[in-house]
């Protein structure tokens, strides 16, 4: 995921929880329509995003690849240093 996702997924839980909390649910289908809206909130928030970037925000990487992603170059850049070092 992406920090823009990440924040995205926070949004749509951030606003689920509040719409909970002010309109105190009782049933599931009261809980489910909530979630709903608070989703809806953050998938408008991202459409918004996307027309203005004009590009997608989400991708199909997961928080692992941006793991991997980001010790390859800390590698890459350790390894760099090894070789000034060594001039």
């Amino acid at each position: 995921m992406t920090n823009l996702e990440l924040v995205l997924n926070m949004l749509a839980e951030a606003t689920t929880t509040e719409f909970s909390k002010k309109e105190d649910p009782k049933t599931f289908q009261e809980s489910k329509k909530i979630a709903i809206k608070g989703g809806t909130v953050s998938g408008n928030t991202r459409k918004d995003i996307e027309k203005q970037l004009g590009e997608r925000i989400v991708t199909s990487k997961n928080a692992r690849d941006h793991i991997s992603e980001l010790s390859a170059r800390r590698n890459l850049e350790i390894e760099k240093k090894g070789q000034k070092k060594k001039k």
